[in-house]
């Protein structure tokens, strides 16, 4: 997503989020009901890809490795208001809603992101390199975010089942704050070297950053785009619920399709970047936002659950432990060289494949 030739943004940049609104108005005035509830499912969806753009464009102004960490703020918002707005639907049980929703989003990225990612950019390079400090960094708190929000929670005492206490939420949310901000500290602050690309890898290829008067418009932009997803995101409600029982997939489904969801257009940004020989902005995009969905998610949904008196169902079962052990464990391997190819991708591919045919027969 780039700027057109003229250095103008593109029409739907800006159309989408003024179509959204138009909808917000009508949905207002008339009722989300039948045509305008579809409509505003699919302003929902234009919107979260003119966010993503206006974040690129931000992204681009400040320069790496801050702008991957404008993009992954920004989904975090559009991933969070999601989940709240359905944890409050009244038709069914919501509780593992946050937990569905995260551990799809880690799958995603780690699998299917990075994977592509590797595999495209292999396809077409044969070899490609990355910062492997970087990259160790990004696992280690990603293993750690993971097992403690995650895994943890099945093996406690204080509640029973997945669930944590009032006192190891609150805790568990503290600890995955801390977390991805020190995280943010060695990306940007002690160790901003270990994110930067290596010496000779392809430029960005945008011809030159974005003005400051394009910056601060997109980043305006970027705050009517938010606020319209989460005044939208109730829409999702209905379809969402109507879609899975069509289907008869488990409840797990509704997870998967709001990382798709939010994670498409950063995807596609990754897999732009790894085709163009710039994996390390790849795998900075992919990873920091595997981060940004546990390390702020977690701390948002767990504050919504206890102002709310919601229960919060975090632990995942077996099946989903070993694909996330299998993930953490493949990840160590294929990013522990800082040389990558299309093994590699494939490699995570297959899991991913597993990943998404497990979500629908269980």
């Amino acid at each position: 997503m780039a700027m057109t030739p003229s250095g103008r943004a593109p029409w739907w940049s800006w159309a989408w989020p003024l179509m959204a609104w138009v909808v917000l108005l009508l949905g207002a005035v008339v009722g989300a009901h039948g045509v305008l509830a579809a409509l505003a499912g699919a302003a929902l969806i234009a919107t979260v890809f003119a966010a993503v753009y206006h974040a690129e464009i931000v992204a681009h102004r400040v320069g790496e490795p801050f702008g991957t960490i404008v993009l992954a703020v920004a989904v975090t918002v559009i991933e969070v208001a999601l989940i709240v707005s359905l944890m409050l639907a009244p038709s069914l049980d919501k509780s593992g809603l946050a937990r569905d929703t995260v551990f799809a989003a880690v799958m995603i990225v780690c699998n299917g992101v990075v994977g592509l990612c590797l595999l495209a950019g292999g396809a077409r390079h044969r070899e490609q390199g990355f910062q492997v400090a970087g990259a160790s960094a990004a696992l280690a708190v990603l293993a750690a975010l993971t097992v403690l929000s995650l895994v943890l929670p099945g093996y406690t005492t204080s509640a029973p089942g997945p669930f944590f206490s009032t006192s190891q939420m609150v805790f568990a949310g503290i600890a995955s704050l801390v977390l991805y901000v020190s995280f943010i500290f060695v990306q940007t602050v002690r160790h901003r070297d270990y994110f930067l690309p290596l010496e000779g890898a392809a430029a960005d290829e945008h011809a030159a950053p974005p003005s400051n008067r394009a910056a601060w418009t997109s980043l305006g932009l970027l705050l009517v785009c938010l606020v319209a997803v989460v005044a939208l995101a109730k829409s999702l409600t209905p379809m969402l619920d109507a879609g899975v029982a069509w289907l008869q997939a488990p409840k797990a489904a509704s997870g998967v399709v709001i990382a798709t969801l939010v994670l498409l257009p950063e995807g596609l940004s990754a897999l732009k970047a790894a085709r163009a020989n710039r994996l390390q902005t790849s795998l900075n995009l992919a990873l920091g936002s595997a981060l940004a969905t546990i390390g702020l998610t977690i701390p948002a949904v767990v504050a919504v659950s206890l102002w709310l008196h919601q229960p919060l169902e975090l632990g995942l079962g077996p099946k989903e432990q070993l694909l996330l052990a299998l993930t953490l464990f493949i990840g160590v391997i294929t990013l522990g060289t800082g040389r990558t190819t299309v093994l590699q991708g494939v490699v995570h591919l297959a899991i991913f494949a597993t990943f998404m045919f497990l979500s629908v027969v269980p």
